[in-house]
């Protein structure tokens, strides 16, 4: 009977305090009806009747139950403010495996020069994202589908902001959200815009966004990119320098064309908002060309029993824009740009490419590239509830998985999930000529 009585204060003593639990309370509070006996007493006494075993046996058991509730709760912390899922994206890869699943064959970086990068930090797109979330909140345009969500607008707006450019150009304006949003960065520098459709036509049936201090190339007055007589209209815009020129890209017109035809203009700073993973996308991108099997990252296998057939395979089932071994490779195991297309404006071009010419284009391509830099996603998959970009094919978000209190601290939180789902890499670079 004492053995009994000793367990059942052992077991009361792990017992947690319940909502309803008063510490003024006389009832089942024996601190307030019997005498205080010390601990190291009563635990004597306990071993001298029962010896070690069950006392070892306790701390044992407590240990167990502490060590798994830690690794319960570092695993789970991904899901912090929603149910968790044991089916889910984080159920069936784990923490690790929302972030990579490639090992070496991960995120192709195209090679600059002489290596360098940015010079800004990430403690600079955290500071950056909490000056512009209650900006992007005002925008005029609040459902934009078929054009940039909140990612590359954070990325756009952050780039102009730090380049503060003396003249923005951008080809490919749609409703004007992107015009919007380098009209946030520089509110008083003047823009050219280059569009097929006038913003203005969109106007009638919804919202959109014409600029004040903007010189449209568009509707009837629309020249493409390439056909502008850069020269004189920079000219006329006062404008000598290019370095302080930026040149945003959204056009879906193959990056390799459009690279090209920035470097023989003279521009050096550039922005591609669809920069589409191997496999993915409407037009010839730089990641594709840069996806080579000499880069780290690069390169893929077309082998159906292959580990990456068998991850690639395993991850198209959570991320939409995740493709397999099948949609990958094309004839001969092409592999490279979509299954082995060169494609070009919007898809409407497409024409397959040998894998020499693909190699000949990246060697291009580091010949003229000073910087390159991908604009990270804003928030883990976790947080944002994204659904679209595989995580393994992209660099780590600005605010990582498991930081929710950071992500709704930067106001993160209030913006609907929806905004997230558009990333595809957009990236930053700065290029040259080629040196003789």
């Amino acid at each position: 009977m004492e053995r009994d009585r000793m367990l059942e204060r052992v077991h009361s003593t792990r017992r947690p305090t319940l909502p309803g639990d008063d510490d003024n309370s006389d009832d089942g509070d024996d601190s307030k009806t019997k005498k205080t006996i010390p601990l190291t007493t009563r635990f004597c006494n306990f071993v001298s009747r029962n010896g070690l075993l069950w006392p070892l046996l306790t701390l044992s058991f407590l240990a167990v139950l502490f060590f798994s509730s830690a690794v319960f709760y570092t695993r789970t912390l991904v899901c912090v403010g929603s149910s968790f899922d044991p089916h889910s994206r984080v159920g069936f890869f784990g923490f690790d495996g929302l972030e990579s699943d490639f090992g070496s064959l991960g995120v192709p970086w195209c090679r600059s020069k002489h290596g360098k990068t940015v010079e800004w930090t990430s403690k600079d797109l955290i500071s950056g994202l909490e000056e512009f979330v209650p900006i992007y909140e005002n925008r005029p345009i609040k459902n934009n589908m078929f054009g940039m969500g909140f990612d590359h607008s954070f990325g756009l707006w952050f780039i102009t902001r730090w380049l503060k450019p003396d003249l923005m150009i951008e080809s490919g304006a749609f409703k004007g959200h992107s015009t919007w949003v380098l009209r946030q960065a520089m509110p008083d520098t003047r823009i050219i815009s280059v569009t097929p459709r006038h913003p203005e036509k969109y106007l009638k049936k919804g919202p959109a966004y014409v600029d004040q201090n903007c010189t449209y190339f568009a509707g009837k007055d629309f020249i493409d990119f390439g056909n502008v007589d850069w020269k004189s209209v920079l000219k006329k815009h006062g404008v000598t320098d290019l370095s302080r020129v930026l040149v945003f890209f959204d056009d879906h017109q193959s990056e390799l064309k459009r690279l090209k035809q920035a470097l023989k203009a003279g521009f050096r700073h550039i922005v591609f908002e669809d920069n589409y993973d191997t496999g993915t996308g409407d037009h010839y991108s730089l990641r594709q060309i840069c996806d080579q099997s000499y880069i780290r990252g690069g390169g893929h296998s077309c082998f159906k029993d292959s580990d990456e057939a068998r991850t690639r395979a395993r991850r198209k089932h959570f991320w939409e824009k995740a493709v397999d071994i099948d949609e990958l490779c094309g004839p001969g195991e092409a592999w490279w740009g979509v299954r082995g297309y060169m494609r070009d404006d919007f898809n409407h071009s497409n024409k397959p490419i040998s894998h020499s010419e693909h190699f000949q284009n990246s060697r291009f391509v580091e010949s003229v590239l000073d910087i390159y830099w991908e604009v990270p996603p804003t928030a883990g998959p976790s947080l944002t509830h994204q659904t679209r970009y595989d995580p393994s094919r992209s660099y780590p978000p600005i605010v990582e998985d498991g930081r929710y209190g950071l992500f709704q601290r930067l106001g993160l939180g209030r913006l609907d999930r929806s905004v997230f789902n558009g990333y595809t890499q957009m990236v930053y670079v700065q290029i040259s000529k080629p040196e003789s």
